[in-house]
């Protein structure tokens, strides 16, 4: 089975060069027709050029496909609600919508500034928030929508000097786990890429060797999947070298400790209980958790909870 989305239309963010521009041609390639969002700024966001986002429109071109620029700043919600009135006018349509614009202004928290915090915090998480409620009502409106956001290893597991990265990062997981129930009657899909790519966001954390096997290329087929019309739900996929994989959040099982018990001494004795992986699931929903809560202490106390 060839996946293609002949039909469909697709917003790709932060569109002109690295991961963004090769999820922008890879769909296209496939029959979609793109929209190339592209600030043009540093790797830190300052400055802005729509160069980059033309040079991708005519590559597009070029092979045959349809698309058009954009330079609105995601960080900005009237911006982007113009680029999607753009692609609106354009097309009558969104059908996909890539979440792939970022910035990096790495440093240890003792040394970085809220101001750099802020702006990252403002670019990968509210940038994100901004294209979905641009998009949201479209969708819904014509039953059918794939978003993709776009988390990180640094937000997921840690990594030093991005504080303001991996909160933001793991922000998009918080969003994708709601939207997932919001959207599931409307027929939208979100889903979460983890990417590892040899990108210039990535130019000195990686041994120059690296870039060899980090290739943009590696990760877009999961992207290419994850906006597919039977794609999965609720997922995060990690992708990088040609390596893909899932990232699941779990929980342990509930234990449940008499009230004489019920106290940081009594924690501390059941740690090993507590903290145990086994029998650890996914939850699919905050509910679970509370129902979780409360079998274990009906069963502790002999009640039943009607």
């Amino acid at each position: 089975m060839t996946i293609r989305y002949d039909g469909k239309v697709a917003i790709v963010t932060g569109a002109g060069q690295g991961l963004g521009r090769c999820h922008a041609i890879e769909l296209a390639k496939r029959g979609a027709k793109v929209v190339i969002n592209d600030l043009g700024g540093a790797a830190d966001g300052t400055g802005g050029s729509s160069e980059a986002a033309k040079s991708v429109v005519a590559e597009i071109e070029a092979l045959g496909g349809e698309a058009i620029a954009n330079g609105a700043n995601v960080a900005k919600y009237d911006e982007v609600e113009a680029m999607v009135k753009q692609t609106m006018d354009q097309w009558g349509r969104v059908d996909i919508l890539v979440n792939n614009a970022g910035i990096l202004r790495d440093k240890s928290f003792a040394k970085g500034s809220l101001e750099d915090f802020q702006m990252v915090v403002d670019v990968h998480l509210m940038g994100t928030i901004n294209c979905i409620k641009a998009c949201w009502d479209i969708m819904r409106e014509q039953e059918y929508g794939r978003i993709v956001v776009t988390t990180s290893s640094s937000g997921l597991y840690g990594n030093f000097g991005q504080t303001n990265y991996g909160a933001a990062k793991m922000g998009v997981i918080g969003a994708m786990n709601t939207l997932v129930q919001e959207g599931a009657k409307y027929n939208i899909r979100v889903n979460a890429l983890a990417p590892t790519a040899g990108t210039r966001m990535t130019e000195g954390l990686l041994p120059e060797k690296a870039f060899d096997l980090l290739t943009p290329e590696t990760v877009t087929p999961a992207v290419l999947y994850l906006v597919s019309e039977d794609s999965p739900n609720r997922t995060i996929l990690c992708a990088g070298a040609g390596g893909f994989s899932v990232s699941k959040i779990v929980e342990t099982e509930s234990v449940w400790l008499s009230p004489e018990e019920q106290n940081p001494e009594g924690i501390a004795a059941h740690w090993a209980e507590i903290s145990s992986d086994e029998g650890a699931r996914e939850l699919k929903g905050g509910f679970e958790q509370s129902l979780k809560m409360l079998t274990v202490a009906s069963q502790g106390l002999g009640i039943k909870l009607d």
